[in-house]
């Protein structure tokens, strides 16, 4: 999966038929892109300073794409269908990966960490199909899942009935570990909650250490003690609700909630403040429950 995911919906865009009346939209969208990542890069900072200079150009980038093109210029379709083609939230999901920076975060290790959108592994289950398939190549099934951002490291498996790994039955191949993983929505209402309660549940299964968080711009819910679910903690980056039906589509008032709710500094540095604390502690170390007085 690529670590630019965001550059990628826009080319995605671009070479889509269906956009052909937003052509030079995009292909100023995507210049004002490589414009925002120049700025990133260029930042000298380091530490919560970066990071707030960082959202500040984010905020700066989100606003020209989602209000000063889509919302005032885009086509009907370009509108209707942004969230489909993932040109809003994948701005969110590049973002984050600029944050897992030596810049930023102490103790990152000394290995390059995989990061950004991923298919993560869920879990997996060996279903032989009857007592006779013992013998020959196992048949298991994965379960994966696509993460806006993750945290991980690629593992390599094989797994054979035979003890010399004899090809005919021996299986092998890769999954994506995610340690952290983190969904990013524009619009978060109950049913994105339970889903995001469900699929926490199922990385945890495959990966009992994982953290798993949400970002979200706009709140469509009442808000859930997530402690009751796997989900560690939902951010509302903008700390406002989502526009009332009647104005979703008027250029100005989704300029007014921009001007007005920013993506928070502070709340994206508490996001980061989990994934230093996350990066710094000792998951599990078994030597240490005598001293502990305790198995974890």
């Amino acid at each position: 999966m690529p670590k630019t995911p965001h550059r990628e919906k826009l080319l995605a865009s671009i070479d889509n038929p269906k956009c052909k009346a937003d052509i030079l939209l995009l292909k100023e969208a995507l210049e004002a892109y490589q414009i925002w990542i120049s700025e990133i890069k260029s930042l000298q900072s380091k530490g919560k300073k970066r990071v707030f200079e960082m959202v500040k150009l984010l905020n700066k980038y989100k606003d020209f794409v989602e209000v000063d093109l889509i919302a005032s210029r885009g086509s009907d379709f370009i509108k209707r269908q942004k969230g489909q083609l993932k040109l809003d939230n994948s701005i969110l999901e590049e973002f984050l990966v600029y944050l897992i920076s030596p810049d930023i975060l102490d103790n990152l290790p000394k290995f390059d960490l995989e990061i950004g959108s991923q298919t993560a592994f869920m879990s997996l289950s060996f279903m032989p199909n009857n007592v006779n398939e013992l013998d020959n190549k196992p048949n298991i099934i994965f379960k994966n899942k696509d993460q806006d951002f993750t945290i991980g490291k690629t593992v390599y498996y094989k797994f054979s009935s035979d003890d010399n790994f004899e090809k005919n039955k021996t299986i092998e191949g890769n999954l994506f570990l995610a340690v952290f993983a983190t969904e990013c929505k524009i619009n978060y209402d109950k049913t994105m909650f339970q889903e995001c309660a469900g699929t926490a549940q199922r990385l945890k299964q495959g990966c009992p250490i994982a953290k798993y968080f949400a970002l979200v711009e706009y709140l469509d819910m009442i808000p859930e003690d997530c402690r009751l679910t796997e989900i560690d903690n939902v951010f509302l980056i903008r700390h406002t609700k989502r526009l009332p039906f009647e104005k979703r589509n008027h250029v100005d008032e989704i300029r007014k909630q921009h001007e007005n709710f920013p993506i928070s500094a502070e709340v994206i540095w508490n996001y980061v403040q989990e994934i230093q604390t996350f990066i710094n502690a000792v998951w599990y170390d078994p030597d240490q429950a005598l001293k502990r007085g305790s198995f974890v």
